[in-house]
């Protein structure tokens, strides 16, 4: 962004009178005075007769219901990415993956800080998932799931499973290795036929559309917000 239009935008004065003051050289960037027309950087420090100028940042936060067969990727030169799903003026990706055969919620941002603050694994953020196998649950599937499962040289968290019907079961995770639900599913010998995200921490898919995408509403981002002890920063 160039200075005079980031002075306008932070409310203090117009782009001509953002040249005025930096001509005067009453407009400091990191220390140093300001030249017309030079660029500013998210980060830097711009300074307008000592005071210190910010900008909102045009956040977005988007709930995405990811088809089957699409891949996790915002890559364009891939064949069936996000990017065709969700079109937006400037670059969003996704938080989190959902392999190629799964199906269900993916939440999608321009906001970079907030993509760490949900992943890390430390922070135990909770996925909830609709999984349909190829046999009748039994209880022993159920209590094994829920103790945790030895798969890539690990074992995986508890996590609460409950029995949905006959073939189905929701399974609330903590963690998010590479195809965790379907092999800890193989290690009982089931396989999964069906595995869709309904639930990101206070993020529901509700009756979304398959393909279709929203926006957040205020609630939901003062929520998830509050959840992470985040606030966005500003330009």
């Amino acid at each position: 962004m160039r200075i005079n239009k980031f002075i306008s935008d932070a409310g203090k004065t117009s782009r001509r009178g953002a040249d005025r003051l930096i001509e005067e050289g009453k407009v400091i960037v990191n220390g140093k005075k300001a030249k017309i027309g030079m660029r500013i950087e998210p980060g830097d420090d711009v300074r307008v007769n000592g005071n210190q100028l910010y900008i909102a940042r045009n956040n977005v936060y988007i709930a995405l219901n990811k088809p089957i067969g699409i891949t996790s990727t915002t890559e364009k030169n891939v064949q069936g990415n996000l990017t065709d799903l969700v079109r937006q003026p400037f670059r969003v990706f996704n938080i989190g993956r959902l392999d190629k055969e799964s199906d269900g919620l993916i939440l999608m941002t321009n906001d970079g800080d907030i993509v760490n603050q949900i992943l890390r694994p430390e922070h135990k953020h909770e996925k909830e998932y609709i999984v349909g196998v190829d046999r009748p649950i039994t209880p022993e599937f159920l209590e094994g799931m829920s103790k945790g499962v030895r798969i890539l040289g690990t074992k995986t968290d508890p996590c609460k499973v409950e029995q949905l019907s006959k073939y189905e079961f929701n399974i609330t995770l903590t963690q998010g290795l590479n195809r965790q639900i379907r092999r800890m599913c193989e290690v009982f010998g089931y396989e999964v036929v069906r595995l869709q995200r309904h639930r990101v921490m206070n993020i529901h898919l509700g009756n979304l559309p398959t393909g279709q995408w929203r926006y957040l509403s205020k609630k939901e981002k003062r929520e998830l917000f509050d959840e992470l002890d985040y606030t966005p920063r500003e330009w």
